[in-house]
């Protein structure tokens, strides 16, 4: 330590606080576990040993070790402990869009069960890019994530199976699982788990009960041609049509996005083509908003002159006027299962790798019975 001329103590040293040192580009670098075990008047063993939790030490030498942690604003190399095996890999949820009231509630489901493990839950957005699907997968699998969560319906093409035949592969040598939730299985014995949901049996109960309540001209607003989930409800309302021996009208069915302006465009150019129906099927409780949007403009009382039902059942469902009559997916089910069974595979030897989670018709105001 020197003096200068006012007296003042100008080393490296203040008060016995040593400075760390500046790093090359000018800043105050991170403090190291040798800085910790420097300032706790221990070795590097030792603080590696209390942090680890993992080997007895005195209460006394914790509590320096810890003290000089806090004083230092130490932090832990998280990706060198994964590196290790030392740290629970996070789950990563890989969805579309995060605005979606029912991915949003996948997306709870995941983060609960997660959180019950001890793990971190990271959610991503591919805005539909495969290109940044891809980048997203690779980055989980660098980041060591047990899982990989891939939710939402998909275009089965060839290219869509060889993409996810590399993921799961790439992902099950890196130690982590790919979980498509509510996609359906990939053909072959690769290793993916897959938690669907029943969208033909929901799509079935819908159409039926329409059906039931005496309507026999039923607008089908699915969704686009080729997209799982489109394809499957569409199947349920076709089988729907089969079992109550009523011909299937093709100029009743307008497929579209499952958005609530596609739901409002379709209904108005229904109505605008003179089509005579009795009920809409709103693939989505989405689509149903904008399909209740366009009867209204043109006068039409819901379910007085046309009944409707939606698929979903969202939060905002029961709170519509008439409050929506819609088939419920477990959404929030759908997560935690996916983490459930990617996690706990060793624990239950392999274990089944293919779940199906059912769906549930809620019966409200918005489809009335014709005499």
């Amino acid at each position: 330590m020197t003096v200068n001329e006012n007296g003042r103590r100008s080393s490296t040293e203040s008060g016995g606080t040593r400075r760390r040192r500046s790093s090359a580009s000018g800043g105050e670098r991170p403090s190291t576990i040798r800085d910790v075990a420097a300032r706790a008047g221990v070795s590097v063993a030792t603080v590696s040993r209390t942090l680890a939790g993992n080997y007895p030490v005195s209460t006394e030498t914790r509590a320096r070790v810890m003290a000089a942690v806090e004083s230092l604003h130490y932090v832990v190399n998280v990706h060198a402990k994964a590196l290790s095996g030392r740290v629970a890999g996070p789950v990563a949820l890989v969805i579309k869009d995060i605005t979606g009231p029912s991915l949003a509630h996948v997306a709870a489901g995941v983060e609960q069960a997660a959180a019950d493990r001890g793990r971190l839950s990271l959610v991503c957005a591919t805005h539909d890019d495969s290109a940044r699907e891809d980048d997203l997968v690779q980055l989980m699998r660098e980041q060591h994530a047990a899982a990989v969560l891939l939710v939402g319906g998909a275009r089965q093409d060839e290219a869509y199976r060889r993409r996810m035949a590399e993921y799961a592969t790439a992902l099950d040598a890196a130690g982590s699982r790919l979980v498509l939730v509510g996609r359906p299985p990939l053909p072959g014995s690769l290793p993916v788990t897959v938690v669907q949901y029943d969208n033909r049996g929901g799509a079935f109960q819908a159409t039926d009960h329409l059906l039931t309540a005496g309507h026999r001209r039923v607008l089908f607003l699915g969704g686009d041609p080729g997209l799982s989930t489109a394809d499957q409800r569409r199947d349920g309302f076709l089988h729907a049509l089969r079992a109550h021996g009523v011909e299937h009208a093709e100029e009743l069915e307008l497929p579209g996005p499952y958005t609530r302006v596609s739901g409002y465009q379709r209904t108005r150019e229904a109505l605008a083509a003179g089509l005579d129906f009795t009920a809409v099927f709103a693939g989505t409780d989405m689509v149903a908003t904008g399909a209740l949007a366009a009867l209204r403009e043109a006068g039409l009382d819901v379910p007085g002159d046309v009944s409707l039902i939606g698929f979903d059942d969202v939060p905002f469902a029961a709170d519509l006027s008439p409050a929506l009559t819609t088939v419920r997916v477990p959404y929030e089910d759908l997560g935690r299962t996916a983490v459930r069974l990617a996690l706990e595979r060793e624990e239950r030897l392999g274990g089944d790798d293919h779940v199906v989670l059912g769906t549930q018709l809620v019966i409200r105001q918005s489809v009335r019975t014709l005499s």
